[in-house]
């Protein structure tokens, strides 16, 4: 069973892939190129995935299997993302 540690870890790596992608000008990502560059497995990606979703962060196209087929940030999402890249260079500048 995946704990809640990893479970977080989980979303954190999704969004921040999806943003990745964002910032190369690719909107979508395929759930496949997800899985594998994160290396998570499908339960454990899909669940991310649903928890996102709910959250407003992303939009998923799920396959018949109901795994994600691709994956994009929604505005808050991206929003989201922004806020945390601010802080985080606020926050190295302090050093």
């Amino acid at each position: 069973m995946t704990t809640l540690r990893e479970r977080k870890a989980y979303r954190k790596a999704v969004l921040r892939s999806l943003y990745g992608a964002v910032e190369c000008n690719r909107p979508e990502v395929s759930g496949a190129t997800l899985r594998d560059e994160l290396h998570v497995p499908d339960e454990d990606l899909t669940a991310a995935c649903a928890f996102l979703v709910g959250e407003g962060l992303i939009t998923v196209e799920w396959t018949s299997h109901n795994t994600p087929a691709t994956v994009s940030l929604t505005h808050d999402g991206i929003r989201i993302m922004e806020e945390e890249e601010e802080s985080e260079s606020t926050t190295q500048g302090d050093r």
